[in-house]
Order: C-alpha cells, then structure tokens, then sequence
C-alpha cells in the first residue's frame, strides 16, 4: 500500500501540506488553480472547484435558501450578536447545500462552494450608489464591527477548520458610479483613505476573514487589483493579513483595458499577481505562461499565490476525510428551517426604522375599521429580495403580512392605484374623493432593485445601477400628494436601498417607515410592527439628504460634505436616528476623569430611562467631536449598544473607549491623539438639533480634554 502523500496527511501542518501539494502540480496546473473556474486535477484527487460563490445576506443564487433582510437593512438593527447568529445561519445553509451537491453530483457547480464573496464593507459615502444596499452604511466603525460580526459568524468558531470563507470587499475605496468602475480612478487623500475608506477593512483583518477582494477601479493612479500601497504596504506588511486576494470578476482585464496599466493580457495579469492578487475571477490569468516566458514573473510569485488560494481550500477542509470536518455533517434541514424563519423575522423586526410618527398614529388604533394600502411595492416579492438574493417558498409581501395579521372586523382593500414609473392610464379619481377615504391608507411606494443595484442588474435604470437623483419616482410622488391633498390619514412604507428624498411629502404624510428590502419575513415584519405587536427599534445607518442639491458631485471621493461625519447641510432624516413607540431620557452621563492622557482609555457611565409607556429596546449611541481641531469631523460614532428596558426601567450602563478611538488622522494617514476639548455626546442619534427636532431623546453631553 503506497504511502499517504503529505497534502493528504491530516496530522502535517497545513502550510506542509500546501507546499506538499505545489510541489506535485506542474506549471499549466498551477495556474489552472488561480482562476474562479478550476478544473479537476484527478490524479491529485482535486475536484472541479468554482471560487465564485455569493452570501450577502443568505445563500445566493443557488435555488433555496432563508432570505435575510439586505446588508443596509441589518445595518439599520446596529446589533451585532444579532449579525453573528444571521451570517452562521447562512454558513450553516450554505455547508448543507455544498454537501448535498457533492453527494447528489459528485462535484459543484457554479455558486454552490464554499468561499463566499460577502461582506461589502464599502462606505456607502453617496445616495445615488446602486449598490450601497450591500454595504454596512456610511459610518467606518458601524461597519467595521458588523462587518467583523458576520465574518466570524460566517466562518465559525472551530479551531482547526472554516465553515465557510468570508471575504471583504471591494477593497478598496469603491463606491460608484457603475457605470465608470472599469476605468474611474477615485482620489482620496490619505486622510480620507485612513479616517474613513480603510478602518472597516482593517477591522475585518483583524477578525480573521480570509480573502479580501480588490475593486474594478484605480485609486490614486493605481488598479485596485494591483496597488502596492494597499495590497503590499497596508494589508500584507502593516496589517499582518495572510489570507487569499482576489479580483472583483474581469477586473484584471480592466487593467489593461480600462486603466492602460500594461499593453496586454499577460502584463496586466503579471502585474496583479506580482503585487499580491492571488486569485483571478476572470480568464486573464491563464496568460501567466506567456508572462513568466517574458520574464514578467517567476515560479516563485505563481506558487505564492497559489499557495494562499489553496490554504483556503484545506482550512475549509476540502482534502480531508468527511468525518474529521464537523462541518461536513450539517443536515439539509436546516436550509429554511424554523429556526432560521424565526431569525429572518427578528433580523426585519428590528431593521424597520420608524422616521415619523404625527400624532402617534401608529400604531394602528383598535379603533380603526377601515384600511386601504396602495402602491406598487406592496405586493412586489423584489422588494423583498435587494440584490445578490436566495429564494425561498415562504416569501411574504408588504400586502400579505398586512393581510396575515390583520385583526378581524376591520375593513381592508387593495389597489395598486400608481405604477412604479410609468404614469396611469385609467382614471382612479374615486381615489382622491375626501368622502372616500379610509380610517388610514397604507402607501407602500418606493424603489425596487429593477431601480437601483449593480451595473447590469438594475434593468430600469439609466445610470447601469446607479440612480439619477435620489427623490421618490415623481408618478409615485404625486400619487401620495394627491393622496393627501385629498385629506387621506396616510402612512407612508418606503423600500429601497438607500436615503431617499421626499420634499413636501414629508409633511403631506402622517407617518413615515422605512422597511428597506427586509428578506423574506418583510411583510409580517412590517405588519406586526404597525399593529402594535412589535416596538420598531431600528436606527438609519445612513444620512437621508434633505436633496440632490445638498451633496457634492458623484465622481468626488472627498469626503468633505459627505455623511454625517462631514455634512454640514441640515438632513431630512439624520444618521442614527430612528423613533419608537415609548420615549427614551438619557442622564447622569459621567466619566471618571475630565482630563484624560493621550494613549489611555476613557471610561464613562450613563443612565437610560424607558419613561414610555411600552417595553422596547434603544440603542444607544456614542459620538466623540474634537473641538480644537480644524480638520477633524464634526461628530464620530465610537461606540453603541442595544438594550432593552420595560417601561419604566432605569439601567446604569458603562462603557470604555479605546485609545485608538480618542485619535485624529493627519493628511499623511498617520493616527494623532486628539489633543485639546473632547465633547463626549451619548444618545439615540447622531448629534445636532434636527435629530431632537424630529422626536429623538435629548442626548447627553459632556466635555473633557486629552493632554
């Protein structure tokens, strides 16, 4: 019997074996290895393997799988136990799933592996990007620790093996416009590379995620999927990551193509993989022959980079015996199991962000008996589902949930009564009668992802994803204005991925919910929530613009007038900022010290005070603002916390912040103590006058000085 060869030797080191099973592979094997696609390599007993694989909020586009609220709307839950126990679900589904394709075919196809292309810890920095529903929002640590969250849930806590592979993209500095990515360069100054583009992806580094994706545009003059100052000098040397890199897919080409970095396939594919892209989604990578003929790589720099892709493959445990991975046995029952259904409701419960509420119509009074909803989202399954989307049997729409929980006795009807864009033909006047009017009108209107997404993907829009403006579709609009012209009581249901603008509507409209694309349990979510079942809980992690008007170009990746951290126009809804159904009183905010030495830590305590009349959960939030520094942002969330409180309770809780929170970025990219006035602001928002305006508790605020 010929001896076990040392790949296979589960007892060896991984790097052992890796090295083992380079040194086994000949050159055109190799490189075969570090495309998405690979062939098998049968007398290696290596199966066909597709890298490609998408998890951005369940198993993607591979048939069933629990549908879980878009990233922007777990985003808007600021829970990150909550976006552990989500994204181990969807590693659970997605090693049930990748087991039975082995089983039923011997091999996987397309999307059904085990490296998956999630999380999108972009800074969702402008509105009109198609694709900040897949981001985390616009704050750097917000994201950072959710980011960091679904990474460690998705790749789970064994010691020895992965449940799946998370990877951070697009590293780095990518957020539109779609329809230029292939040839843009975005310009940051590296105080905006370091204060805010960066720290999200640093944080995923240090939570262990094991590939991080490079971006289809340049940054400061260099291809993403080719930079030395992020690749080598930031992620590899100063960071310490020793995962794979790979490239967003057909990026390498765009090197050559788009970016004229290199005259041709193989010198573009040579530059990527000599500064450090391992893993090539595309087919540009199968001219590293011609390269290393012209001398534009060595043996040396291929069997790098394939020594890190195949690390991935081991540590998913892909060459060893089935009954040594324990996470090889998860059964298929779990793909849309109860448990999983019941962790998609609460993930939308608490994602659902109530932005008004005149004369606490909501929630909906017993006394109601007549209710009408209206619009083109409320019985779109797109909604549910935003981008890079699962499917699943128990799909519920805005309509359907309303239908499941309505209470008996009340009256209910349904018009689409508007088009998502098109203006109607047929007269619906009756509509628009005062004497017509229900007790209340639900108006499910907004965007949908035939609106808004990745270049390609958004079939109705004419920027390839991306959004023309940010207001409400103007046949949608003079809809909910006739609507309340015509004195109709109307709660206003927004879905979308992002900030939108609703001008004189804001104050047409007697209550205001943004559900997002909220997954699969959206519309009970959604229904519960207006019924008075459930307290709505969720905070924005973005900045709704009050107007187009009031941002600076697209093109521009300056950060200055852009988020809460920047903006210095009043929003029409600010970050953070999120009502319920009882009030919340912040006090007796403290700290141990009001003088505080650069490099050490603050501690402070606060008490929260549920003074409503309902249980519910806040979340509490806590900004740092520099005074005496020009440059610095106006306001920086550093930490925040969910808590639940019954009416009536108090609680005393505190925090620590660490050092590297109390620093400023210089303009060469380099971390300073914030030296001088600190204002130290908690409560359910981001500081200013329009959050408490629009009903958030009055924060709590002190000031202290770092010497």
């Amino acid at each position: 019997m010929p001896d076990t060869p040392i790949y296979l030797d589960t007892t060896r080191p991984v790097p052992e074996r890796v090295r083992d099973l380079v040194g086994q592979m000949t050159f055109e094997e190799k490189i075969s290895q570090m495309q998405n696609r690979t062939p098998g390599i049968p007398q290696l007993g290596i199966p066909a393997y597709n890298y490609w694989n998408e998890a951005l909020h369940g198993v993607a586009r591979n048939g069933r799988a629990t549908v879980f609220p878009q990233a922007i709307c777990m985003a808007a839950t600021w829970d990150p136990d909550l976006i552990k126990r989500v994204a181990s679900a969807i590693g659970d589904e997605a090693r049930a799933k990748y087991h039975e394709a082995l089983r039923r075919n011997g091999a996987t196809q397309f999307y059904q592996g085990l490296n998956f292309w999630s999380p999108n810890v972009n800074i969702y920095r402008d509105p009109r990007w198609g694709r900040g529903q897949e981001t985390w929002g616009e704050d750097p640590y917000l994201t950072g620790e959710l980011g960091s969250a679904f990474v460690r849930g998705l790749q789970g806590d064994d010691p020895r093996y992965l449940k799946a592979a998370a990877c951070a993209k697009h590293y780095a500095v990518h957020s539109g416009p779609e329809k230029l990515r292939h040839g843009f360069d975005a310009h940051a100054s590296l105080r905006d590379m370091h204060e805010t583009y960066l720290p999200a992806f640093h944080a995923l580094v240090q939570a262990g995620v094991e590939s991080v994706m490079g971006a289809y545009n340049r940054t400061n003059g260099e291809p993403c999927c080719a930079h030395p100052y992020l690749m080598e000098k930031m992620l590899r040397d100063e960071w310490g990551f020793q995962g794979h890199y790979v490239s967003d897919c057909g990026a390498v080409s765009d090197i050559y193509t788009g970016h004229h970095k290199g005259a041709d396939p193989a010198s573009a594919a040579a530059l990527a993989l000599t500064r450090g892209c391992d893993l090539e989604c595309g087919n540009t990578y199968q001219h590293l022959g011609e390269a290393l003929e012209r001398g534009l790589v060595t043996g040396e720099d291929i069997d790098r980079g394939l020594a890190r892709v195949l690390t991935t493959r081991f540590k998913l445990g892909m060459f060893d015996p089935s009954e040594q991975v324990p996470y090889a046995s998860t059964p298929l029952s779990v793909v849309g199991s109860d448990e999983h259904r019941a962790l998609t409701y609460e993930a939308a419960a608490k994602s659902i962000v109530l932005l008004k509420n005149r004369n606490n119509i909501l929630p909906i009074s017993p006394d109601t008996r007549t209710i009408r909803v209206l619009g083109p989202t409320a019985t779109d399954v797109g909604v549910l589902l935003g981008s890079y989307h699962g499917l699943n049997g128990t799909l519920t729409t805005l309509l359907e949930g309303i239908v499941a929980r309505m209470p008996e006795g009340v009256g209910l009807e349904y018009r689409m009564g508007v088009q998502l864009l098109q203006p109607n033909t047929a007269t619906q006047e009756w509509l628009f009668i005062p004497r017509s009017q229900p007790d209340i009108v639900i108006a499910c209107m907004g965007l949908t992802p035939m609106l808004e997404g990745e270049e390609g993907d958004a079939i109705a829009s004419t920027e390839e994803g991306d959004r023309a403006d940010i207001a409400l579709p103007a046949v949608q609009a003079e809809f909910v204005r006739k609507l309340g012209r015509a004195g109709a009581r109307v709660v206003l249901v927004l879905t979308g991925g992002g900030p939108i603008e609703l001008g004189d509507l804001e104050d047409l409209v007697e209550a205001v919910l943004f559900v997002g694309y909220p997954g699969e349990a959206g519309g009970l979510a959604l229904a519960d929530i207006l019924f008075g079942h459930v307290t709505p809980s969720g905070k924005l992690p973005l900045t709704f613009p009050r107007s187009l008007a009031d941002l600076p170009p697209f093109e521009d990746y300056s950060m200055a007038g852009r988020t809460y951290r920047y903006m210095t126009r009043e929003p029409l809804y600010p970050f953070g900022f999120g009502l319920s159904y009882t009030h919340f009183a912040y006090s007796d905010l403290r700290t141990q010290h009001d003088r505080v030495v650069a490099g050490e830590r603050l501690a402070f305590s606060v008490a929260l005070e549920n003074v409503g009349p309902v249980d519910a959960e806040e979340v509490m939030q806590v900004y740092l603002s520099v005074l005496d520094a020009e440059d610095a942002p106006i306001s920086s969330l550093v930490a925040f916390r969910r808590v639940a409180l019954r009416a009536g309770e108090r609680q005393t809780l505190t925090f620590e912040i660490p050092a590297e929170r109390l620093t400023l970025v210089d303009e060469h990219g380099v971390s300073q103590p914030a030296l001088g006035r600190v204002r130290l602001t908690v409560g359910g928002c981001s500081p200013g006058a329009r959050g408490t305006h629009l009903g958030a508790a009055t924060p709590a605020g002190v000031d202290f000085s770092v010497e």
